[in-house]
């Protein structure tokens, strides 16, 4: 491709031609096309910088695609579940998206009975925690190890906790994940950029995500610093994930902080429940904070803690899309003071704490718009409203979307001469698609400048 051209796309206030030569935005205003450029007509669709998603697994969702949905709302009942897992081809089983709503927290025992024939694990939709049955159990050759949980018996029970390198060393190399496939989805999407929040990721996993097979561009939270990388790979402040089904270890926490803080390195810490966003604001005060320091998730925020939230200053990587996806079970699950506490958005706006969307992908669906508009109705899939004090406009969850990788919930992205060529090209006027956010608003996308999605 010799360059691009759009015609006719809204930018600000203006209907106006953009041109994108050499990967990045040449020319704006009345243009002519050149011999061999390739014509994309916006047809007075509002042309943007390329949505950024903060936080998500690349590899996770690579998986995902090809693994068996376990959990609501494809699967609601153990009857559903027997069918999903039996009908899933291959030798081993992947189960992916589980919730305990289903049939409870399952162990070994319960998968022997569920699908015996066949080694089967499942992942809890919230990522840290994989249920095997005997014959996953005894192929992966599990015993007394960290994260291998064991019965009263002293023998594995099938449950296994934030163990997933262990997992993976045991299974051995599986065939390569489809990235493509991936990369494709999300330039459907929109998407020209994306934080893989991914911990402890080795050289390997690192020279995968680098390998150019994705067309956007990748921020990464668990490579290591001073990663010999590509133009187009950066990497971010260094993810730490203490695990969820212990109390919070101050220690550890503050010993990994400071060692990143001394070299430089701002930190992304995981935090979903009010206890470990506790221990981690209060290790960030004592340790001092570094610009870039990041909070994953925020699940439950306290209005006690929006002080200490603004005053430490950390921006805030939130997932409204968990509100719409999760949000019957949270009525459910969780005592209905604690609704309105959930996925926080306004209320840490208005405290000066500086908050960005993402989506968390695959344990939240990779839909950008879905994100918009979940942070805007707050709705849940039953037609709740999930705390209707945290609803943002639309046009303030975009710009959080178009905010650099390297700076979420910094100044959003504009289209402009000398800016990258990573551009999403709606269908519709800016106005127009935000009045009912959703993805079939997307005509074209550009990543570096290359035209990487065409809806025709």
């Amino acid at each position: 491709m010799s360059g691009l051209l759009v015609r006719d796309g809204e930018v600000g206030e203006r209907r106006v031609d953009v041109r994108v030569a050499g990967g990045w935005v040449a020319e704006i205003g009345t243009l002519r096309p050149r011999p061999g450029e390739t014509v994309l007509d916006a047809a007075g669709g509002a042309v943007l910088p390329g949505l950024h998603d903060h936080h998500l697994h690349l590899l996770s969702l690579a998986a995902a695609r090809e693994s068996v949905r376990c959990g609501p709302p494809e699967v609601t009942n153990l009857e559903q579940l027997v069918a999903a897992l039996r009908a899933a081809p291959g030798g081993w089983v992947r189960g992916v998206g589980y919730h305990e709503s289903v049939a409870g927290i399952l162990d070994r025992a319960v998968l022997d009975r569920l699908e015996p024939a066949r080694p089967v694990r499942v992942q809890h939709r919230g990522g840290a925690l994989w249920m095997l049955n005997s014959r996953a159990v005894a192929a992966l050759r599990l015993r007394d190890e960290p994260g291998v949980e064991l019965g009263a018996d002293g023998q594995p029970t099938g449950r296994v906790w934030r163990a997933d390198a262990l997992l993976r060393e045991r299974l051995g190399t599986p065939p390569p994940p489809d990235l493509a496939a991936v990369g494709r989805r999300l330039a459907e999407l929109g998407v020209t950029g994306v934080t893989d929040a991914t911990p402890h990721l080795d050289d390997d996993t690192v020279a995968l995500l680098a390998s150019g097979t994705l067309p956007q561009r990748v921020h990464l939270l668990g490579a290591p610093a001073g990663a010999a990388l590509p133009e187009r790979v950066t990497v971010g402040p260094h993810k730490i994930l203490p695990p969820d089904h212990v109390p919070p270890d101050w220690d550890a926490l503050h010993a990994e902080v400071t060692a990143a803080h001394a070299v430089g390195r701002a930190v992304a810490i995981h935090a979903v429940t009010r206890e470990s966003l506790v221990v981690a604001l209060a290790v960030l005060a004592e340790a001092g904070p570094l610009p870039g320091d990041r909070i994953e998730h925020a699940a439950i925020v306290g209005d006690d803690l929006l002080p200490l939230l603004a005053e430490t200053g950390p921006v805030v990587v939130t997932q409204p899309g968990f509100v719409a996806e999760r949000g019957e079970e949270y009525r459910r699950d969780l005592p209905e003071a604690e609704h309105a506490e959930l996925y926080r958005y306004a209320s840490l706006r208005r405290a000066g704490i500086r908050v960005v969307p993402s989506s968390d992908a695959p344990f939240a669906s990779e839909d950008p718009w879905r994100t918009i508009a979940a942070a805007v109705h707050r709705r849940t899939a039953g037609g709740a409203v999930v705390g209707a004090g945290e609803r943002v406009a639309a046009g303030d969850v975009l710009a959080g979307l178009l905010a650099p990788l390297e700076d979420p919930g910094g100044a959003p992205r504009r289209v402009a001469v000398g800016a990258p060529g990573d551009l999403c090209v709606l269908r519709v006027p800016l106005e127009v698609a935000l009045r009912e956010p959703g993805a079939g608003v997307v005509r074209a996308t550009v990543c570096g400048g290359v035209l990487g999605y065409d809806a025709g």
